[in-house]
């Protein structure tokens, strides 16, 4: 369950804060390029999620991958999202589980299957985190780098030498150009931290379409987590995000669940996180 917990973080909170929309409001698929979105390199990229956020919605894809001690596991998702306030309507799969999932007004509501869902939150169908408690309390455990939200600060502080043009690929069968970017860590919030968790760089791939938003994006990061006991060994957790966007303007209706049917356990998780 913290693999799902994860993933709805990472679903949910993609682009909340991207901006206006500035200069790529309005375009849908199949849109003709405006001329002023004919930039290349690092110009294109931090523009990017403004220019995403500005198309209002879209159909998403989440699979998160993360492997330890030659373990792996994959979380899927599929939905659609508001890219302008992260609002989001999704299935999450783990491990053969399948969970609905909400995200309304930075609360993440997930609907656990069977009994066992019940019996961990009190016998009412839904747990709400509240991330804007978890972002606030996230100086731990490298959760800043774990929370895609923060994809907007990665990007308005590349230059042209942390961009790489690696060519043309088709994603979902639109043509896209894509970029590997590498995000100094030390730009970062906490940054110092994070430095020590992930190394000085953090790998992101993004995919932009003609009209400049992005079709699919990847980040790559080996963090460092230490062994409960304090072992002078801290193992290594490799996690891979990709997250593909399609159909913007797609309806999304994200209402959270009635009240008497959730079980906040915000304070739960944020306990777990900091005993981890």
């Amino acid at each position: 369950m913290a693999a799902v917990a994860a993933a709805g973080v990472l679903a949910g909170t993609l682009l909340t804060g991207c901006g206006d929309g500035g200069d790529g409001a309005g375009t849908h698929d199949g849109g003709k390029e405006p001329e002023q979105h004919k930039v290349q390199g690092a110009a294109a990229v931090r523009g990017a999620y403004d220019r995403t956020a500005g198309a209002g919605t879209a159909r998403m894809t989440l699979k998160v991958t993360t492997a330890a001690e030659g373990r792996s596991v994959t979380v899927r998702g599929k939905g659609a999202i508001d890219l302008a306030e992260g609002d989001s309507v999704m299935t999450v799969t783990a491990e053969g589980q399948r969970i609905e999932q909400r995200v309304v007004d930075r609360a993440l509501y997930q609907k656990l299957p069977g009994e066992g869902g019940g019996q961990q939150s009190g016998d009412k169908p839904w747990v709400k985190i509240d991330l804007k408690r978890a972002a606030a309390q996230g100086g731990t455990g490298g959760q800043g780098i774990g929370d895609p939200a923060q994809t907007v600060a990665y990007a308005r502080g590349i230059t042209e030498k942390d961009v790489t043009e690696t060519g043309e690929e088709e994603v979902g069968g639109v043509l896209t150009t894509r970029y590997r970017v590498k995000v100094d860590v030390a730009d970062l919030p906490r940054g110092e931290t994070l430095r020590e968790q992930v190394g000085p760089t953090l790998p992101m791939d993004v995919w932009l379409d003609e009209q400049g938003r992005i079709r699919r994006q990847q980040i790559d990061m080996t963090v460092k987590a230490s062994e409960s006991g304090g072992s002078a060994s801290p193992r290594q957790v490799k996690v891979r995000t990709l997250t593909e966007y399609s159909d913007f303007g797609a309806e999304v209706e994200a209402e959270p669940p009635a009240a008497g049917e959730v079980t906040d356990v915000t304070d739960k998780v944020l306990k777990g996180r900091s005993a981890a």
